[in-house]
Parts: C-alpha cells; sequence; structure tokens
C-alpha cells in the first residue's frame, strides 16, 4: 500500500434522534482531516435533513441492527462507528488508518476521553472509568499506551474493514450493551488483529455520577457476566471477574466475622485497606478538590454495582432485548 493511501471511509453514527449531541458528532466528522469519507446518519425515523450526510431511518431498533443498516448502505472499505454522544478527534482516521497497512490489522479503537465541557458529575464519571480501579479497562478512557493489541474494543471507536464485518456476521443485534464484545470476539476467531491506539481519539460524553453513571455500570456487569457464562472468550477473563469476587469475599468476610471475633478484625483491616487504595486512585485522578469525595464513592459503588450484576448476568438463562 502506498504511503498515501486513503481509501474510502463511512462513519457510520447510529442514533435515536437528532440531538444537540448528534449535531455535534456530525459537526466534529465534517471537519475531520481525512479527505475520503462519507457519513450516514442512522436515527429511528428521518425528519430532518442534515447538509452533507447520508440520513438512514431505521425505526426503533437496537444500536447493533442500527450497525448493520449503516454497513449495508456504505459505500466505504472502512467502516468507522462512533456513538452519537461522541465526536472525534480532527486526525481520528488519519490516525487509524495507517494501522490498516498491516494485512492482519481487521479493526482498530482507541480511547473514549471525557470532553472538557462535561459537566462537574459527568467528569467524575469520566474519572472513576479511567481510574486504575478499573484495571485494564481504564485505557479505553484515557490515552495512556501508544498502541497495543486489544480483544474488545468498544463501540464508540471502533474502525473496521466491511469485508471483516461481513465475515464475522456483523454485528449482533439483540444484546445491548455488549454488541461490541461479541463482534471482536467473532473477528479473532477469523484470526484477525484488533488494535488499540493512543492516537485514535474520540471525545465521548458521559452519564453523570451517580445513578445514570450506576445504571450504565449495571448494564455492563449483566451483559458481561451472561457472556463470560455463554460465549467466554474474551469475558472470560480475570478483570471481569474481580468485581464480583470482590463482593462476594466482602459479604462472605461480614458472614464469618459475625462467628469469629479474630476473622472480623482481619476483615476491617482489609476493607481500610480497599478504602485507602480507592482513595489512591481517585487522588491521582482528580485535580480538583470538590470531585474527590464523588470520585472515591464512585469508584466504590463502581465495583459493587458491577459485581452485583455480574453476578446476575451468570444466573441469568438469557437476557433481555
Amino acid at each position: 500500500m502506498l504511503m498515501g493511501w486513503q481509501p474510502l471511509v463511512s462513519v457510520i453514527i447510529p442514533c435515536k434522534e437528532v440531538d444537540h449531541y448528534t449535531k455535534d458528532c456530525v459537526e466534529y466528522c465534517k471537519r475531520l482531516d481525512y479527505g475520503n469519507c462519507e457519513i450516514l446518519l442512522l436515527p429511528d425515523s428521518g425528519l430532518e435533513n442534515v447538509d452533507g450526510v447520508k440520513i438512514v431511518p431505521t425505526g426503533s431498533v437496537t444500536p447493533g441492527a442500527k450497525r448493520n443498516i449503516g454497513v449495508a448502505r456504505s459505500k466505504g472499505e472502512i467502516c468507522a462507528f462512533i456513538d452519537s454522544d461522541a465526536y472525534p478527534r480532527r486526525d481520528w482516521l488519519k490516525n487509524a488508518i495507517k494501522h490498516f497497512k498491516d494485512p492482519h490489522v481487521a479493526a482498530v479503537g482507541g480511547p473514549g476521553v471525557t470532553p472538557g465541557e462535561d459537566a462537574i458529575m459527568q467528569k467524575a464519571s469520566g474519572h472513576v472509568l479511567s481510574s486504575f480501579m478499573t484495571g485494564n479497562l481504564s485505557n479505553r478512557y484515557k490515552a495512556k499506551v501508544r498502541y497495543f493489541e486489544s480483544n474488545d474494543i468498544h463501540a464508540c471507536n471502533f474502525i473496521a474493514w466491511k469485508s471483516v464485518l461481513i465475515a464475522a456476521g456483523g454485528w449482533n443485534e439483540k444484546y445491548w450493551p455488549g454488541e461490541d464484545t461479541l463482534i471482536c470476539f467473532a473477528i479473532k476467531r477469523l484470526g484477525k488483529k484488533l488494535i488499540e491506539a493512543l492516537d485514535v481519539v474520540v471525545y465521548h460524553h458521559r452519564r453523570p455520577l451517580f445513578k445514570k453513571h450506576l445504571e450504565q455500570v449495571w448494564r455492563f456487569g449483566v451483559h458481561r457476566g451472561f457472556f463470560a457464562k455463554k460465549y467466554r472468550g474474551n469475558s472470560f477473563k480475570l478483570i471481569h471477574f474481580a468485581p464480583f469476587l470482590f463482593v462476594s469475599s466482602l459479604f462472605a468476610g461480614l458472614i464469618i466475622s459475625m462467628l469469629n471475633s479474630l476473622f472480623m478484625h482481619v476483615s476491617l483491616m482489609a476493607i481500610m485497606a480497599y478504602l485507602i487504595v480507592c482513595l489512591i486512585a481517585t487522588l491521582l485522578e482528580v485535580r480538583e478538590a470538590k470531585l474527590v469525595l464523588p470520585v472515591w464513592l464512585g469508584i466504590i459503588a463502581t465495583h459493587m454495582f458491577y459485581g452485583a450484576a455480574f453476578l446476575i448476568g451468570l444466573l441469568r438463562r438469557d437476557l433481555k432485548r
């Protein structure tokens, strides 16, 4: 492939409606430093025109179904997916395309960074997600590593060969969230590589602490627990089990402590150590004093909600759409 290689890229934006976040996303996509792309917007209904954008009404379907419709209607060799509540950095596609010169690379992603204009509790949510207490998953939320081979690229920043998406069977149309996990699993089974790079950046608006953030965490936990049981693969990893194991150990320790006073002291010391580590993670993330308490509590609550939800997912026979 030549140095100036610039394949046609179809930027696919699934959304329910064209709200202000969606309009921002489209405007930033129009400003991309890449001269060969088309933009497809997939709302439930196409009630308005957006200049320079192909509107593809989909009806009320899942995000996975919207993405499959976008792939079917796209003209590009490469499909670039971004959530409607996110927007790309200007060099998003230019930086991603260079990785496709490796014939083994099927898909490229990168961090979804919290925008500077987000409200204070949205920023708190972003700090929780990007803290080291989320393990390797923190790579999804801030630019830390130059690039690395991944097993699970998130859908808000997902760029892939169209032919590979088709060969992998497309996006799962039943499950949401988690459809990105399943498409990555299918691509890996084709023997292809997934790359995440720090310079392939989108800015992703957060759900604010605490209610909306924890609702999202709960959904992630349920789906990950169910996928770990049903599909294994990239969901059957210690990092995904860790919060569940922690919550289980905590409750087991409390029960044993009622029967054994010596064990009570051990349990209290372990809990204090955990709270201190969470505080250290908070202080490494936060630069504003008013964010310290909500981020600290947010990390703890995130572990509790995710751990409990993961157990629910393990016990479920199936998940509703």
